[in-house]
């Protein structure tokens, strides 16, 4: 079984795709690690982040075994990958490694294009949102939690110009399948996102089994 979760940032995709995991017992793949991997790349090599032609070759490069997941957070890496992910040639180099990702067994990915781009035969598509000002506050808890100071008026400015990178670009944009499921998190806790998200698949599979 494919689940496939979709979205803008900090829309909790991560913390879902986690979640859903564990509970039908699949690995899960946080494809924006990759791309912040990539400007990670960028940055330890004093690149800037527009060059098309190095940043498609640290994608070719990339092991997801060697992460370390503390220096691909924080809001910096956010903005960067958001910009290395526009590069057609750094997502054609991450397209296989996401597809093959999970096997036959099935696996949980969320992304951006994971519904349209990367598994367009998954069994599940969600597309995970709230509004930005929501979002926003639970960047900017985040980073308090990371004890990392940052304005909250900064990251919703971030999530904005992200927004509209992710929508706006050529390669994969950010969009809903036409055959996800949306849903809205928008005053609801993680809880009752992860049951929700829980119905959804359930109904798909009940959808794909037939009478």
């Amino acid at each position: 079984m494919i689940i496939a979760i979709d979205g803008p940032a900090a829309s909790g995709k991560g913390t879902l795709g986690r979640r859903l995991g564990l509970h039908y017992g699949l690995p899960h793949l946080d494809t924006g690690l990759l791309y912040r991997a990539v400007a990670r790349a960028l940055l330890d090599a004093s690149t800037t982040l527009d060059d098309a032609e190095a940043a498609a070759e640290a994608a070719t490069r990339l092991d997801p075994a060697t992460f370390v997941e503390e220096r691909l957070r924080g809001a910096e890496m956010g903005e960067a990958a958001s910009v290395v992910a526009a590069i057609p040639g750094v997502r054609a180099a991450l397209v296989d490694l996401q597809r093959r990702f999970g096997g036959d067994a099935g696996a949980v990915l969320d992304g951006r294009d994971i519904g349209t781009a990367i598994r367009p035969d998954a069994h599940a598509k969600i597309f995970l949102t709230a509004a930005a000002g929501e979002r926003a506050l639970r960047r900017w808890r985040e980073f308090e939690a990371r004890g990392e100071a940052v304005a909250l008026e900064a990251i919703l400015a971030d999530i904005e110009r992200r927004d509209a990178r992710d929508s706006g670009r050529a390669a994969a944009p950010l969009k809903p399948a036409l055959d996800a499921r949306l849903l809205d998190t928008t005053g609801l806790d993680v809880e009752a996102v992860v049951l929700a998200a829980i119905a959804i698949v359930d109904d798909a599979g009940r959808g794909r089994a037939g009478p």
